[in-house]
């Protein structure tokens, strides 16, 4: 039997829900149009390969409760960096060749290409191992913008999902909140005037303005910088519990909660999220 948990928090979560996918959308005050869904890839799109993250504090001595890439973006030199990452990425190469799909993968994204939902990527892995598993199981279906750990900041910030929706042209007027300008170049001027800002930080706007607007996404993930992301971001989030991350399925950023990702096919159909 197939299982799903709204955990809808009255604070945080909206008052309106996605349009049931099984009828043609018609605007209403409780409903919007699902616009994409982000995924998470290690633990999301394949099953979890947690001892890679050991490996890699190993390699990296440092303690359990260090943030991975916080620690190698903290090295003083670009070359005590770029040997820090030169370790982790062999470790993510070695662990790519056992990738295994989660359970209803295929079933989902055909699903999701079948009613023409777009499909995004937010990971915090390199890019390799995000290429071999969508060319190894899942060849022919499409996903982009791919956001990968090149893109900074990493989640738990929301920036690479705003970047995301701002790619499928979702945009929204600021009230002059931080955010990501439409205008990528007056991004770039207002990262200049920032002095030490990165390019995909969010930016405090100026009421009126063009910004990404992720209200109309849903971001699938398994870890606390899956749905932390999405909420920060604005779209609704999915848990993929499993037996490591169930304390999160209390958490306040979690909307929904599913155990096989074939699971969202009948909530997208009937619309409960």
């Amino acid at each position: 039997m197939r299982r799903f948990w709204p955990i809808m928090s009255a604070v945080t979560s909206a008052p309106w829900k996605f349009a049931p996918l099984k009828q043609p959308f018609v605007p209403s005050p409780n409903t919007r149009k699902l616009q994409g869904i982000v995924f998470d890839v290690d633990g999301t799109l394949c099953e979890p390969q947690t001892y890679m993250f050991s490996a890699m504090r190993s390699a990296l001595g440092i303690p359990p409760s260090t943030d991975i890439l916080d620690h190698v973006y903290s090295l003083p030199t670009p070359d005590l960096q770029h040997d820090a990452m030169d370790k982790i990425r062999a470790i993510e190469r070695e662990a790519m060749l056992s990738q295994v799909p989660q359970p209803g993968l295929a079933p989902l994204m055909s699903y999701l290409d079948s009613r023409s939902v777009r499909k995004g990527i937010c990971t915090r892995n390199f890019d390799l191992p995000v290429q071999n598993l969508l060319d190894k199981f899942l060849p022919s279906s499409a996903f982009g913008p791919i956001v990968t750990r090149d893109f900074r900041p990493p989640k738990p910030d929301p920036a690479g999902i705003l970047h995301i929706a701002r790619s499928w042209g979702l945009v929204r007027r600021s009230t002059g909140e931080p955010g990501i300008p439409v205008d990528e170049a007056e991004e770039k001027e207002k990262i200049a005037e920032g002095g030490g800002q990165e390019e995909g930080e969010l930016l405090q706007t100026e009421k009126g303005e063009e910004v990404a607007d992720a209200s109309g996404l849903i971001m699938v993930g398994d870890s606390v910088d899956d749905i932390t992301a999405g909420r920060r971001a604005g779209a609704k989030t999915v848990l993929l519990v499993n037996d490591v991350n169930r304390h999160l399925v209390d958490h306040e950023h979690t909307d929904l909660v599913i155990e096989r990702l074939d699971e969202l096919i009948e909530v997208l159909e009937e619309g409960r999220l």
